[in-house]
């Protein structure tokens, strides 16, 4: 693999049965932390809405706000692949307002990649952009901008709604996406989408048996307290640890104990 992970090496990753592995990032800070760790894709999300903003869906947050926040990941990331999700209200209106709004990701964003939530009505979208060399991610199962049709963050593709799902996914991958993120499927649904197609899969809440997985940071570090679904694995008690560190400042502060003298500047 180059220095700097491509499209086509994610596509060799796939061949050579190589995982992906992928995380949201909002930020330059954590950008750079995930970047110098080896994280292959960062997702610029707008799961931001919910974890940044304090939002309890993602549909609030603007093309803007994510332009903003891809750029900030953008300067952090030396090796990683960036894709910033395009926003609920960005493409709704049409393939010109699609173009319009992934134009502006990739100008002003600097985003390598776009990721759009959907199947059957963005094949027209995904298929010009790709065609006029504009990466695009597609995502089908749980998209979460269409969380209120789906009554809620529920589980997609199970029984006779498989089929609905992996017609989705094949039709998606003809249309030259270069990558599919497949959440909140039956693990069996997603290895069956994962044999069928020629371009990697990127589960979340969708087993191991995809090509890669994705976590939200936030909630991969412990960060956020909100419930968390089933499929996430925290590795830290982020908020555990930042609750102790704050609890140390304060008390320090208070007691007079910081500044200490080394923290002092002296008279020359």
């Amino acid at each position: 693999m180059s220095s700097e992970v491509t499209i086509p090496d994610l596509l060799a990753m796939k061949r050579e049965g190589r995982k992906i592995v992928s995380v949201t990032a909002y930020d330059y800070t954590f950008s750079r932390l995930l970047d110098r760790a080896g994280v292959d894709l960062l997702l610029v999300g707008d799961s931001l809405g919910m974890v940044i903003q304090g939002h309890k869906t993602t549909l609030s947050v603007t093309l803007d706000e994510m332009i903003y926040h891809v750029r900030a990941v953008k300067r952090g990331a030396q090796r990683a692949l960036v894709v910033g999700d395009l926003p609920f209200g960005s493409f709704h209106g049409g393939l010109e307002q699609t173009v319009q709004s992934a134009v502006r990701m990739f100008k002003e964003g600097g985003c390598h990649a776009v990721k759009l939530e959907g199947g059957g009505p963005m094949l027209e979208s995904i298929r010009h952009m790709s065609e006029r060399g504009m990466p695009v991610m597609g995502h089908v199962g749980l998209t979460p901008q269409s969380v209120h049709a789906f009554g809620g963050f529920r589980v997609q593709g199970r029984g006779a709604a498989a089929e609905r799902v992996m017609n989705d996914a094949l039709a998606v991958a003809e249309a030259g996406a270069f990558c599919l993120v497949l959440e909140g499927i039956p693990h069996t649904l997603a290895r069956r989408i994962t044999e069928a197609v020629s371009i990697p899969t990127i589960g979340i809440g969708a087993g191991p048996e995809c090509d890669g997985q994705v976590l939200v940071l936030y909630d991969l570090l412990g960060l956020y307290d909100g419930v968390a679904p089933r499929f996430v694995k925290r590795y830290m008690s982020g908020a555990e640890r930042v609750d102790g560190a704050l609890k140390g400042y304060l008390q320090e502060v208070r007691e007079g104990r910081f500044p200490a003298p080394e923290h002092c500047f002296e008279d020359e």
